[in-house]
């Protein structure tokens, strides 16, 4: 079976979460892989352990962020106005695209064109998300009641959804025709701590605090400034490596393409470290559930998954607020040290999602 993914490029928390599931779709029922995305190639090519055909471009416009924790509310109202004006146009260019596929099913995660596009080519239009664009927008600064029309062409396009599966911290599922609840899915780490530290050249015997700031990174962070320098090391990659000028000691930067055909993973770091310094997403709160790993983190911009996610928080993981005044100043020891000292979270999620996610998938395709 050929089974086509739409992914939106808005961050990389939406394609991590796919790429899971594609690998068990490939690996446990020898699905072939076309993916439909503007999310970077790269990480694609990291991550996936299995050939996949990548069409590049974009399929939704998701939130245009000036960096990791800052959004352009404007720019987000005119890039959606501008690519729904014609949508007839994109889906008609989509199809012709596909002309030569033969496409078995549509996975959308979550683009509304996917969804359109499996209606035309007669075959099931399955969602995977834990929110959709309309609950988002119907609240976004400035979208109304400009974007009225909008609205109603996403919800139009989600309605034409043969199933939908709905992951943890989910909301705006009302519009979906059959909707099922699945586990979470997330990056699960496959390498003990000491091993991965010892790879990646972190300390055994110290603490570290590992800076994820997501597919737009935060250039502006300045590590050298840190106040906790003394007692904790942290871990970047080249994409949040921030401003700090030469090799700050306490600071290990990780050149993200020894990922590529390696052993040890991006989630394997999350779950080697003693805390997370990050935005709230999907993406990197799974990885934390999976490996245990407690979380730091700051607001990001209006957006409205941000209060879905925190009030979860909680729940699930060892986590902390720290404001982005704190966060650019270096203050940073207060919070690190109180993190370590917080009891376990009273609550567990399952982690298979991937695997019962494409069980459902295989099952409706066949």
């Amino acid at each position: 079976m050929t089974v086509l993914f739409y992914i939106s490029g808005h961050g990389f928390g939406h394609a991590s979460r796919d790429v899971e599931v594609m690998n068990a779709l490939a690996l446990r029922h020898g699905a072939r892989l076309l993916i439909r995305s503007a999310v970077d190639g790269d990480l694609l090519a990291r991550t996936l352990r299995t050939e996949f055909d990548l069409i590049p471009g974009a399929c939704d416009t998701g939130i245009v962020q000036a960096s990791s924790v800052e959004h352009d509310d404007d720019a987000t109202v005119e890039s959606a106005l501008a690519f729904y004006q014609d949508f007839d146009s994109r889906i008609d260019a989509e199809l012709k695209a596909l002309r030569h596929a033969r496409i078995d099913a549509v996975v959308g995660d979550i683009p509304p064109v996917a969804f359109e596009v499996a209606q035309r080519l007669d075959v099931p239009g399955l969602v995977l998300a834990n929110f959709t664009w309309d609950w988002i927008y119907e609240t976004h600064p400035g979208f109304l009641p400009r974007g009225a029309g909008v609205l109603q062409q996403i919800r139009t396009a989600y309605g034409k959804a043969t199933h939908a599966f709905e992951l943890p911290f989910g909301a705006g599922f009302d519009v979906f025709p059959h909707v099922t609840r699945v586990p979470l899915v997330a990056r699960r780490p496959t390498q003990g701590r000491r091993a991965t530290r010892e790879h990646f050249g972190l300390p055994a015997d110290r603490k570290v605090a590992l800076a994820s700031f997501g597919g737009y990174g935060l250039p502006s962070l300045d590590l050298a400034l840190l106040d906790c320098r003394e007692d904790w090391t942290i871990v970047t990659t080249t994409r949040t490596k921030g401003t700090s000028t030469g090799a700050p000691e306490h600071v290990r930067t990780i050149d993200e393409s020894v990922f590529r055909g390696s052993a040890f993973r991006y989630e394997d770091l999350v779950a080697a470290v003693d805390v997370v310094v990050t935005k709230p997403g999907y993406g990197i709160i799974a990885e934390c559930i999976a490996g245990e790993t407690a979380m730091l983190y700051t607001s990001r911009g209006a957006f409205r998954e941000y209060d879905l996610l925190v009030s979860a928080l909680p729940r699930y993981v060892r986590s902390q607020f720290i404001s982005q005044a704190d966060l650019f100043a270096g203050r940073w020891r207060e919070s690190l040290e109180s993190l370590l000292h917080q009891p376990d979270p009273p609550e567990r999620l399952e982690t298979d999602g991937a695997e019962r996610t494409a069980e459902l998938i295989a099952a409706i395709t066949t």
